[in-house]
């Protein structure tokens, strides 16, 4: 049997046009800030879109990241998370005494980012940056920032850009307020 997409409408919250604008001047920003060697920690599946234009924007601004990815999962099928994180993939590439830059899709809770930063910290990385698309404030379940913000948005489950209902939405090209489930 094959799965079924759950239907889902949207109303655009954050157009294609304004996430590319945003990028651009976010790589822009972290350039001035970071190393041109650093190293990105992309947190799949969600961010793996903005990580995508963010490299290569940095690349225009004359950085040259390594990027790595780890898979770390809090939400499964549901649009709240469960609170608990596990490592589905980890990361192939050692992050000890690199400035490292972590990329994600949304801050909300701070569970899943705070989970990663702890990791990159305990594998002895020389600084930690956090970089952002999207940032739901009065969510924090744990104490994190962002040093890189994107968008701050309401307190609404979104998809699009690579964020994701159920696994699906995530080819997106805008981020969508989710109006019915």
């Amino acid at each position: 049997m094959t799965p079924r997409r759950p239907p889902c409408s949207t109303e655009v919250l954050i157009s294609a046009a304004e996430i590319a604008g945003r990028v651009s001047s976010l790589a822009e920003t972290i350039a001035a800030k970071l190393p041109a060697d650093m190293m990105i920690v992309s947190l799949l599946r969600g961010s793996f879109v903005f990580t995508a234009d963010l490299i290569r924007a940095l690349h225009l601004t004359g950085a040259h990241p390594q990027v790595d990815f780890i898979t770390l999962a809090s939400y499964g099928a549901k649009t709240v998370s469960s609170g608990e994180i596990t490592i589905v993939r980890d990361l192939t590439e050692t992050v000890e005494g690199r400035d490292v830059l972590i990329v994600d899709d949304i801050l909300e809770s701070g569970r899943t980012l705070h989970f990663a930063r702890q990791l990159v910290a305990e594998r002895n990385a020389r600084s930690i940056q956090i970089a952002v698309l999207l940032e739901k404030p009065g969510k924090r379940a744990v104490d994190i920032h962002a040093d890189f913000v994107g968008f701050v948005i309401p307190d609404r489950f979104v998809v699009g850009y690579g964020l994701d209902y159920a696994n699906y939405y995530r080819e997106l090209p805008y981020i969508g307020a989710v109006e019915s489930v």
